[in-house]
């Protein structure tokens, strides 16, 4: 979620801070321009006052100009030009100069320069030019008519370099971006902070999730930050786990109360029928029937009691040698499969895990006991251990009918049994029993085809200890 949140965040942020730097580059840039602008009317409206007087006529040469005003006139546009390096030049309404600077420059026949010249002869000061931006080398343009006794008698056009100009606006530029930069950074810091405390609650939250969905149902969520929306959910979702927690442990203690309960009256009700059965004569089918089913119901109510205890106990997790435990198991069930005519081996290499050894042996024992029970004379049962980096693997592969794809959907679920298996000893609690207690230590159990025929049992228990 994070991954998500933050760009949006940043991607937000960075609009505003261009939504606000762009306009302000601009206005800088414009900014700049016109104080160039002002200070260059400023000198044209000079340099038109020092013209407006000078009596020289229009159709002589500067050369020839005896007018003291008019050598006034030259001297400070030549001053000018030395000094700021800008062109400027005072024309007649014919185009002839009364004084330019330098003595090469003359109005060209079209571009800016003769646009302002148009504008101001008749009577208008030129527009504003147009903006210059720190890429372009464009110059600056102004025009100012010179007026006697009411008419236009020459035009003072000044032809300036922008160089300078868009060196500060460049200048004032980088002080924009670089405050850009900086308020991105602690806009950056800000969203980096903010995300972590509007989400720190829901990581807290979702790994407890997770621990109850794994089995731990004691995790409940830590006190942590966040908007009190995610605070007031932090604190419902511990009531409705609390809550969840009673009804499993109601549950659970019903169904042992429930089979230890029953255990003792279904004791007393087989004594019943074996005393009944010395009264009827040997061999008697109806009391055969009878007792069979008598078992059936004390091994369930058995199973049921083991279910219960498995699902509501600690595991004692230590480091233990699955190599040499699974070597153990498959040692005790060997005559029970020599019995069956089944061939039982094992690759026991040495490999530790994280395991508790009772509940592991626990496990295996319902894994081959099912692998022997379901293998026919002549078949054989496998049994591998490895390992890897994250976890010891126990992998049980029989030769026996195996199951279709739903039925190893469904296996392991509390009193099921395969269709073609209703007949075979058993309360189908075994593997549920299994998985619960496997699971309480972290590990897990899975199953799928063995080729050619069979199933496939895989015994996982994971490498990294508790604290890890």
């Amino acid at each position: 979620m994070r991954t998500r949140l933050l760009p949006l965040l940043i991607v937000l942020m960075a609009a505003v801070l261009l939504a606000l730097g762009v306009p302000l580059a601009v206005s800088v840039a414009a900014a700049e321009q016109q104080r160039v602008v002002v200070d260059r009317i400023d000198d044209t409206a000079r340099f038109a006052a020092l013209a407006q007087f000078v009596t020289d006529p229009p159709t002589a040469a500067p050369e020839n100009f005896t007018d003291e005003r008019g050598q006034t006139l030259r001297t400070e546009l030549a001053r000018y030009y030395s000094v700021y390096g800008i062109r400027a030049g005072v024309f007649y309404r014919n185009d002839t100069p009364m004084a330019n600077a330098p003595d090469t420059w003359f109005l060209p026949k079209k571009g800016a320069a003769r646009d302002a010249f148009n504008e101001a002869r008749v009577s208008r000061r030129s527009h504003d030019p147009q903006q210059v931006w720190p890429w372009q080398r464009h110059r600056l343009v102004v025009a100012s008519p010179v007026i006697r006794d009411g008419d236009v008698i020459a035009v003072v056009v000044t032809d300036s370099p922008t160089g300078q100009m868009r060196s500060k606006t460049l200048h004032g530029w980088l002080i924009i971006g670089a405050g850009e930069i900086a308020a991105m950074l602690l806009a950056l810091g800000a969203a980096l902070r903010l995300t972590g405390w509007v989400l720190r609650p829901v990581r807290v939250l979702d790994a407890t999730t997770h621990d109850i969905a794994t089995g731990r149902l004691k995790s409940r969520v830590a006190a942590a930050g966040g908007p009190p929306e995610l605070r007031r959910l932090a604190r419902s979702f511990n009531e409705m786990a609390d809550n969840v927690e009673e009804v499993l442990e109601q549950q659970r203690a019903f169904v042992a109360d429930a089979s230890h309960q029953l255990r003792n009256p279904l004791s007393a009700l087989l004594l019943r029928i074996e005393l009944l059965a010395l009264e009827l004569p040997e061999g008697n089918e109806e009391i055969a029937s009878v007792r069979t089913e008598g078992k059936r119901l004390a091994q369930v109510l058995d199973d049921l009691l083991d279910l219960a205890l498995a699902e509501h106990a600690e595991a004692d997790l230590r480091l233990t040698d699955i190599g040499a435990l699974t070597a153990e198991r498959v040692a005790s069930w060997q005559p029970v499969a020599e019995s069956k005519g089944v061939r039982l081996a094992g690759t026991c290499p040495a490999t530790t895990a994280w395991a508790d050894p009772v509940t592991l042996s626990s496990a295996l024992d319902a894994v081959i006991d099912n692998a022997v029970k379901f293998t026919p004379e002549g078949g054989s049962v496998d049994v591998e251990v490895a390992s890897n980096g994250e976890a010891s693997t126990i992998v049980v592969t029989d030769g026996g009918p195996g199951l279709s794809d739903e039925d190893l959907a469904r296996i392991g679920d509390r009193f099921w049994r395969s269709a073609g298996h209703q007949n075979i000893k058993g309360s189908g609690l075994g593997l549920s029993i299994s998985r619960a207690l496997l699971s309480a230590g972290g590990g897990s159990i899975a199953y799928d085809h063995h080729e050619p025929h069979g199933l496939r049992v895989t015994v996982k228990v994971p490498r990294s200890g508790p604290a890890a």
